[in-house]
């Protein structure tokens, strides 16, 4: 194990002093840019609207186009959807995925969202090919449902 360790730093180091690899990058240099008319919103559910435990949301966007994760192309993002966040993540890093952070890194613009009962605060925030918010975050206005 210690051979293949030290392996890997010396193909590396090999890699990296040549130009023939790239070292990792910090989450500053991973930033994206985004149109200052961009905009993502939620088409569906509607704010206010009573709904079932399991229900459709529709994710929206205009000024930018969908790109998978991992896919590093100009103007585009994909969404991750914020589910009764208290306050938001940090926007300037990779977004966890957890219960409250929903990630559609293959591209998805909808989803069904099961919920327990009660007033639930729904948002969406674009993300870049790293999961990181771009440089200005494209965040949604948040809605708030009740499931029944």
């Amino acid at each position: 194990m210690k051979l293949a360790i030290a392996f890997i730093g010396i193909l590396s180091a090999f890699l990296f002093g040549f130009g023939l690899a790239t070292p990792p990058m910090s989450a500053n240099e991973l930033v994206s840019p985004a149109p200052d008319d961009a905009q993502v919103y939620i088409i569906s559910p509607a704010d206010g609207d009573t709904l079932p435990n399991s229900f459709q949301v529709q994710f929206g966007l205009s000024g930018m186009g969908i790109a998978p994760a991992g896919i590093d192309k100009q103007n585009t993002g994909h969404h991750h959807l914020l589910v009764d966040l208290q306050e938001l993540p940090d926007l300037s890093a990779s977004l966890p995925a957890t219960e409250h952070i929903r990630h559609f890194g293959g591209g998805q613009t909808e989803t069904t969202l099961t919920l327990p009962p009660g007033e639930h605060k729904l948002q969406l925030l674009l993300g870049n090919y790293a999961h990181i918010p771009h440089e200005r975050p494209i965040l949604s206005d948040p809605i708030t449902v009740t499931v029944k």
